[in-house]
């Protein structure tokens, strides 16, 4: 039997996999442990391409003869998904589903309802973003068996019977690491452990260099890791330490869940030559601005990848009643490219210059919760401060992390398509270089990566690999503390709610499958009638143990407050709407998630939440 590590990055705009053969001692040969990937790229034809665009197109009946859309494994499919879903689905936005990766990291809406495409005209059928994802891990695992276990004889090389690493930012919460779990699970993927992409950038990293990542990065070292992808900034700093003669990497730090990235990047373009085409009287409706957004992403990626050229041509065709002539041109110049998106996505700060708020009118439409300002080097100065504060007062830090005003890396890894253009990369370094020069700290490294979009795929399959005792392991455990509201006893008070105590249940940096019993206290489980249960998290709070109890979490400037479960949790007939009795036990699972456990103290009752998403049920 042939086992693989199987490695997919669920990516916001593109997904990947890679696999690893679990017996080979030997490196990995490039590209074929990357699977090509069959997919629609017009009606009737199949392509194999390395990656798989994250896009879902819900196509109305009368819209494709039959067969037009079928796939190898599905010969009568009716929605498809990949390279000719985002194309066709920009001539048709409301049929589109887009971004279902940063839908389902929104606490602001239920992520297991219909709700995508967002604001689509009632004859759309929608797909909840637990769906929508599990649609694009449903496709991969078609495109594996296609390959590999279409046959009785490797039947044994089904997808279902390998060991899947599935990616994760590291800025992801406790419910939606469980909700990717979720959409794995519909998939019909099973042994699934999630990583941190950032990690993932970084194993790649380690594959490629082998043994001579010894002579790049030494004992004292921080790696910034920055990773922009289509939806999301994630910061990650891992540290290279030393123990017992063996070198080791420790994730010290994550960022906060940013949305921000390439698709910000595409709507800003599509804004900026949309006030010139208005003032040159013509003006677009929305479908037609959606179109200029996906002609704004392919004339970008033209002049990142080819320096030579001036500008690229943009067509967007007319819809007829507003504009009479047919497609409207326009172009996007280098000079654009330099000054919307270098000088606005990566402006030259201090570092004591964090993100901009702006304030906000009183009503807004629900939608993604983009990052309110676009400086990614803003959002960097405030990850880079806020970290050096956390780590000094942490008693357990590893190592002397540069200047008291930030953390100075001394080594930084890009990760995410958005590198690809060079200028962004030069703007990073050259403003932490500035950073770090006015706080006499050394230049940064740049550690040179694997390929921008596919590394993450290809260091989640090789981190499968170091499980089995190969390699060198990132260690780091949770990226938080985790902490349970417990209401305060007092005296009913008219308009007064109770103050809310934060108990840590987790602490920072606590590993995957461990458990960790909370001291006794006096609680009771409310069961058998409605109830909220509060959580909270801190990427601050590095010294809190198990049990630690912080007063006033609501105004706890160090605390995030989470998405709450509201449940009913199941109780005997003689004991419904009474206080039980309990001790509580949290687990880190071996897949990354998060468990609260109640144990009745006087009887046999169990009941276990899985942090942020659902009450799991008595056991």
């Amino acid at each position: 039997m042939s086992h693989n590590a199987i490695g997919i990055d669920l990516g916001t705009t593109n997904c990947a996999l890679s696999f690893y053969d679990l017996a080979d001692t030997a490196p990995r040969r490039w590209p074929e442990s990357m699977l090509a990937i069959p997919q629609l790229t017009a009606p009737g034809t199949v392509e194999e391409r390395l990656l798989f665009p994250s896009f879902l197109y819900l196509a109305s009946r009368a819209e494709f003869a039959d067969g037009a859309v079928g796939l190898p494994w599905d010969k009568k499919a009716a929605d498809f998904a990949g390279d000719y879903a985002r194309s066709h689905g920009a001539k048709v936005p409301p049929r589109l589903i887009s971004s279902a990766k940063s839908w389902l990291s929104h606490p602001g809406v239920d992520r297991t309802s219909a709700l995508l495409p967002w604001q689509a005209p009632a004859e759309v059928v929608r797909l909840s973003p637990v769906e929508a994802s599990a649609r694009f891990l449903s496709h991969l695992a078609h495109a594996w068996n296609e390959k590999f276990a279409r046959t009785k004889a490797t039947a044994d090389r089904a997808i279902a019977d390998q060991e899947i690493v599935l990616t994760v930012p590291a800025s992801f919460d406790a419910a939606a690491r469980e909700l990717t779990l979720q959409a794995a699970t519909q998939a019909g993927l099973k042994n699934v452990t999630l990583l941190e992409e950032p990690q993932a950038a970084l194993y790649a990293w380690l594959e490629a260099t082998g043994e001579s990542f010894r002579k790049q990065v030494k004992t004292g070292d921080v790696i910034l890791v920055v990773d922009v992808g289509g939806g999301t900034t994630d910061l990650s700093l891992i540290a290279v330490t030393e123990q017992g003669g063996e070198v080791q990497l420790t994730r010290i730090a994550v960022g906060d869940h940013i949305l921000l990235g390439g698709d910000n990047m595409d709507l800003t373009l599509a804004h900026t030559l949309n006030q010139e085409l208005l003032a040159g009287g013509k003006k677009l409706d929305p479908w037609q601005f959606v179109s200029l957004t996906y002609g704004c992403r392919q004339a970008k990626e033209l002049l990142f990848s080819d320096l030579k050229l001036k500008k690229a041509p943009i067509a967007v065709p007319s819809r007829g009643s507003i504009l009479v002539g047919g497609t409207i041109k326009t172009e996007l110049t280098r000079e654009d490219l330099a000054r919307v998106l270098t000088d606005g996505f990566m402006p030259r700060v201090p570092i004591t210059e964090g993100p901009q708020t702006v304030r906000r009118t009183g009503l807004t439409q629900m939608a993604l919760p983009y990052a309110q300002d676009p400086g990614i080097t803003r959002h960097l100065a405030a990850f880079l401060g806020r970290q050096a504060r956390a780590l000094a007062s942490a008693h357990d830090a590893p190592l002397k992390l540069g200047g008291e005003s930030f953390v100075h890396p001394t080594a930084i890894l890009f990760n995410g398509g958005v590198f690809k253009a060079v200028a962004l990369k030069e703007r990073i370094v050259e403003v932490l270089d500035g950073w770090l020069r006015a706080d006499g700290g050394q230049p940064v490294k740049e550690l040179a990566g694997a390929d921008l979009d596919l590394a993450v795929a290809r260091g989640a399959a090789y981190y499968g690999w170091v499980r089995h005792g190969h390699g060198v392991r990132i260690r780091g455990g949770t990226a938080r503390s985790y902490y349970v509201g417990v209401e305060s006893p007092m005296p009913a008070v008219p308009g007064f709610e109770p103050p809310i105590k934060a108990l840590c249940v987790a602490p920072f940096g606590m590993e995957e499958g461990t458990q960790a019993d909370v001291p006794p206290h006096e609680f009771g489980l409310v069961t058998a009638e409605p109830t909220r249960f509060r959580f909270f998290a801190s990427s601050l709070r590095r010294d809190d143990q198990v049990g630690q109890m912080l007063e006033d979490a609501a105004h706890n400037d160090d605390l995030e407050e989470l998405a709450a479960i509201e449940t009913t949790l199941s109780a005997e007939k003689s004991e419904a709407g009474k206080l039980v009795p309990v001790n509580l036990q949290a687990a880190v699972t071996e897949v990354g998630t998060l468990e609260l456990r109640c144990l009745e103290k006087s009887g046999s009752g169990r009941w276990k939440l899985e942090l942020n998403v659902r009450m799991k049920g008595e056991e």
